[in-house]
């Protein structure tokens, strides 16, 4: 930290900060985002969001402190309460719903160790590296098609409803087992469930400030993917296949089936976060590839820069922007008491551009080099799939750059609006073609 920051004294963080944090609406404007998170960066790295409409919690917004947290599973937990940032009200009626629980499904995000590394070893071996590569020639092929589109199609499209948000959506509904004639409807759930409060992709937009029927409404979008998993695992136990879907359906678990409720909330994890978050990141690349035109002439001028063009672009985009944590046991950080029991933001997204770790953050740079950021998450609960996520757009990236003459924005781009997942909903562009 700069030793001309001047740091708060008290924990609370400024009113108008933390309204911004918690607003929907904030994560569609950038800017707004960067300039709280910067300012908290550099005056009060660790603060307490105290509002009235939502319990009070630790921001956590330096990457390094993220990353202490998350390495220390035994101090802070992902179970005990609830792993997004979600509304009194809100919270209260999914503890009402569930019998007490603060979670409307059971996964991976929300287990703590032991069950959680017991469930995440059931798919761990799909998606290590050696076994994605395995995949690499079917997505060129697949990636290849997605292009060959967008050429016929001449110079202008919207990019993400053209593009990244069907090509990841089919390369994970093949590996899960889900037919291509149902890709739409799992495109919808996801951003039904993910961009509820967004007026464009929720289900009832409006109905999601009033915390009952917000939380009918997300339970009616899980209760469709329920029902469409649970006929998936029925096909799965009579006939397996090679793929995901089947390992889900016949796993064991402490000897026993697994039960239908960690099945269905094992599906929805991998159905969702699996393609949305890798196409808001594939989106985000060709967003700044038009703002940064010398950029996407380094980049092909030496396609070996993809892969540091994949990881800047994820960085950039951070698709998930938080997770919560709670406190086992009291620590300190920073100077600061966190007690047990308190519930704590890792921002991400501010992580992901602390001047302590990435000069320059607000450049997009396909060169940057030892890019270690928190956009996949840190430690025992870091994503599933990031190695496939990166093979996905690398793959896409080698096949569209070398093809383009140009690239610019063909109109004004628009940015989800979530506090949780969120990334470029529309991408107007005009690339002309070798």
């Amino acid at each position: 930290m700069s030793s001309s920051a001047v740091i708060e004294t008290s924990p609370l963080v400024p009113e108008a900060h933390a309204r911004r944090i918690v607003d929907p609406r904030s994560y569609g404007q950038h800017a707004l985002l960067h300039e709280s998170f910067s300012w908290l960066r550099k005056h009060q790295p660790l603060g307490k969001v105290v509002l009235d409409d939502y319990a009070p919690f630790w921001l956590v917004t330096k990457h390094a402190d993220i990353q202490e947290i998350s390495r220390q599973n035994d101090k802070f937990h992902n179970g005990d309460l609830s792993t997004i940032l979600i509304a009194k009200g809100v919270d209260e009626n999914i503890r009402r719903m569930t019998g007490g629980s603060p979670h409307m499904v059971r996964n991976l995000v929300n287990m703590d160790p032991p069950e959680h590394m017991k469930y995440r070893m059931l798919t761990q071996s799909w998606f290590s590296p050696n076994s994605v590569r395995r995949y690499e020639e079917k997505l060129r092929g697949i990636a290849r098609g997605f292009v060959d589109r967008m050429v016929a199609g001449g110079e202008r499209c919207d990019f993400v409803r053209d593009v990244a948000l069907h090509y990841p959506l089919h390369v994970l509904m093949e590996i899960l087992g889900v037919p291509e004639k149902d890709e739409p409807l799992m495109l919808k759930l996801t951003q039904e469930l993910f961009g509820a409060r967004d007026p464009d992709m929720g289900r009832s937009a409006a109905e999601m400030e009033d915390p009952a029927k917000a939380v009918k409404v997300l339970q009616q979008v899980l209760a469709d993917f329920g029902n469409y998993f649970n006929g998936i695992t029925e096909a799965r136990r009579r006939e397996p296949r090679d793929d995901v879907a089947t390992v889900i359906a016949n796993a064991t678990i402490d000897g026993a089936p697994i039960k239908p409720f960690e099945a269905a909330s094992y599906y929805v994890i991998l159905a969702t976060a699996g393609h949305d978050t890798t196409s808001a990141s594939t989106a985000g690349a060709i967003w700044e590839l038009c703002n940064n035109p010398e950029q996407l002439a380094k980049v092909q001028a030496d396609p070996s820069l993809i892969a540091g063009l994949v990881d800047e672009a994820i960085r950039w985009t951070t698709p998930v922007k938080h997770f919560m944590r709670s406190a086992v046991v009291d620590y300190e950080l920073r100077g600061s008491s966190i007690k047990a029991g308190d519930w704590l933001m890792l921002s991400y997204y501010s992580g992901n551009f602390d001047e302590e770790v990435y000069p320059d953050p607000y450049s997009f740079r396909v060169d940057r080099t030892s890019n270690r950021h928190l956009a996949f998450g840190f430690g025992a609960h870091a994503c599933l799939g990031q190695h496939m996520a990166k093979l996905e757009m690398r793959v896409l990236l080698e096949e569209l750059l070398p093809r383009i003459a140009s690239l610019e924005l063909d109109g004004t781009p628009k940015t989800g609006q979530s506090p949780l997942v969120s990334g470029p909903k529309t991408l107007p562009i005009r690339c002309r073609f070798k």
